[in-house]
């Protein structure tokens, strides 16, 4: 059940004619008063054909008008309006049950405690089968206004609460984190333009895909501005920012005007501070440009910096910065990921934005390695390695897993319900992404004595999950990986204690396919050969002068192990 309260309004009248109307689209049924403050007297125009909405205006404005006769200052935010809707899977409740649904919302919000004989006045008006609207004017009887701070919270409580006494779908509670839903104006705007988005979550989606372009508030806003998005930035007298308002193209008031909506009323992460805090705390010295030069692909990188994700969420504030950067990280992977993968990859970035933001506070700086690989990924990533992009998908589902977990443990039903939807996006992604690598690795399967050795590897390296991966469809192709590995120099052993350590595997889907993505990261490049290592130490010691020993050939990477190899590891 929602209760949503709207801004407070002026013209009684006018929203009874709403209420008693055809509605926009005729689709209010029999409108009429369920509950109100006093039953006796009360005029309704939905039951009596002698009453008018005039009057029953006049009724509900009579303490309204009193005050603003003796008071010089006079009220004009005086219309309380909260619709409250089921949910379309609940079941049909009768005016009796709705009466007693609206007297409850009413004492939760402060409108009519309990026992308050001189409280405000209100109705309760039923025009369809899943919904009531209820209509109060905030002048009590004895010229008082109503403490109506924090009514949203208390009315959200009290919904949970008729939810479980009714036996009606059970909604979480809110923690006041989250995006304020589109208005009825904004919908039929929308609509009526063509629009797949109202203009507030167009913005989101915008302003959320510029962040990991941006290296500061000042960036932020010079990208969206070239991205063709009015910016409205509000300065001090030294020309500091304080604020800043972004408008849609396209999105006119009624004199032609640019709408601008203020970045907090687009979400509650995204004010001018909230976002400084993101952008600015610990800053590279070097720009991403910079880096393209190092050994490892941006891809490589950013899956190298979520290995610590899970050793990272130990202190809650640290936990809350870097689940944000998480959400910076998975953007710029959409961005760049080829077009097969994007469209899944955006709907768990989309997924994840309510993840991102609890009432914990972050301490942005303890993220600054996440927050430096989704910048380096949209500065530098271009076409992507298929097994790279795989690997990072994967690393990336588990960090939401690990995500969603932790919202769980702090009760944060919301965002964990947002962090399991992006894992299962991601999973999708994963799956596809890996799937021509799978293909090549079990056309070309190892031996059979191999296979047989391989099999005792994960026997010994995980000995409590080796039965289902070898039962997953997915170990032909883990046993390849393992092979090839083992031709790089690697010990497959070691290989798979560490894959495990990364990624329990008891709630795995797939535990093979999860190794298959960590080994081929992790054993990506040939071992260290450490004859090579010293010898190329010990020709650094002797400087240029060249010794019997540094002229002796180096060492090169192992060979494919041969069959006997693999008959004298058994």
């Amino acid at each position: 059940m929602i209760a949503a309260i709207k801004p407070a309004g002026s013209n009684t009248r006018g929203l009874l004619a709403y209420l008693y109307g055809p509605g926009r689209h005729d689709e209010h049924t029999d409108p009429h008063i369920v509950a109100a403050f006093a039953v006796l007297g009360m005029p309704d125009p939905g039951r009596d054909e002698n009453a008018t909405l005039t009057e029953l205006a006049r009724h509900l404005d009579a303490p309204v008008q009193l005050r603003n006769s003796e008071f010089g200052k006079k009220v004009t935010d005086h219309v309380w309006h909260c619709p409250v809707r089921a949910a379309p899977e609940d079941r049909y409740l009768s005016d009796t049950q709705w009466a007693e649904i609206a007297q409850r919302i009413v004492q939760a919000a402060g409108i009519a405690p309990a026992g308050d004989d001189l409280a405000c006045r209100w109705i309760a008006v039923r025009h369809a089968d899943d919904h009531i609207h209820i209509l109060a004017t905030t002048v009590r009887e004895d010229g008082r206004r109503p403490r109506l701070h924090g009514s949203g919270i208390r009315v959200g409580d009290a919904c949970r609460q008729i939810e479980k006494d009714y036996g009606l779908r059970r909604l979480k509670k809110g923690d006041r984190t989250g995006v304020r839903r589109p208005t009825q104006a904004e919908m039929h705007k929308a609509e009526r333009l063509g629009w797949e988005q109202t203009s507030r979550e167009w913005l989101q989606d915008r302003i959320r895909a510029a962040i990991p372009h941006a290296g500061s508030a000042e960036e932020l806003l010079a990208y969206l501005e070239a991205d063709g998005i009015a910016v409205k930035p509000r300065r001090g007298p030294s020309g500091d920012l304080l604020g800043y308002a972004v408008g849609r193209p396209g999105d006119l008031d009624k004199d032609g005007e640019q709408i601008f909506h203020p970045g907090g009323k687009i979400a509650p992460d995204l004010t001018l501070p909230k976002l400084k805090a993101r952008l600015e705390a610990g800053r590279p010295e070097e720009h991403p440009t910079a880096r393209r030069n190092r050994p490892t692909t941006p891809w490589h990188q950013a899956t190298d910096a979520l290995d610590t994700f899970h050793s990272d969420l130990a202190d809650d504030t640290h936990a809350q910065a870097q689940i944000t950067a998480l959400g910076e990280l998975l953007e710029a992977t959409a961005q760049k990921a080829p077009e097969n993968l994007r469209a899944e990859l955006q709907a768990a970035s989309k997924a994840f934005a309510r993840a991102q933001r609890s009432q914990i506070r972050a301490e942005d700086r303890a993220a600054q390695a996440l927050r430096s690989a989704a910048r380096d990924i949209v500065y530098t990533a271009t076409g992507p390695e298929g097994s790279a992009l795989a690997a990072l998908i994967a690393a990336l589902a588990w960090a939401a897993i690990v995500a969603a977990r932790w919202h769980e443990a702090k009760s944060h039903a919301h965002q964990a319900d947002a962090a399991r939807q992006a894992a299962q996006h991601l999973q999708t992604a994963a799956d596809r992404a890996l799937g021509p690598t799978l293909a090549e690795l079990s056309s070309r399967p190892p031996k059979e004595e191999a296979h047989r050795v391989l099999a005792g590897d994960v026997r010994a390296a995980v000995p409590d999950r080796a039965e289902r991966i070898l039962a997953d469809p997915a170990w032909p192709a883990l046993a390849t990986l393992l092979a090839d590995a083992e031709a790089r120099g690697h010990q497959p052993n070691k290989l798979l204690k560490e894959a495990a350590a990364q990624r329990e595997l008891t709630t795995a889907r797939q535990p093979a396919w999860v190794l298959i993505t960590r080994i081929q990261h992790t054993g990506r490049n040939p071992a260290p050969n450490r004859r090579a290592e010293a010898a190329r130490r010990r020709s650094t010691i002797a400087g240029s002068v060249p010794t019997q020993q540094s002229r002796r050939p180096q060492p090169t990477a192992a060979a494919p192990p041969t069959e006997q190899q693999y008959r004298q590891r058994r």
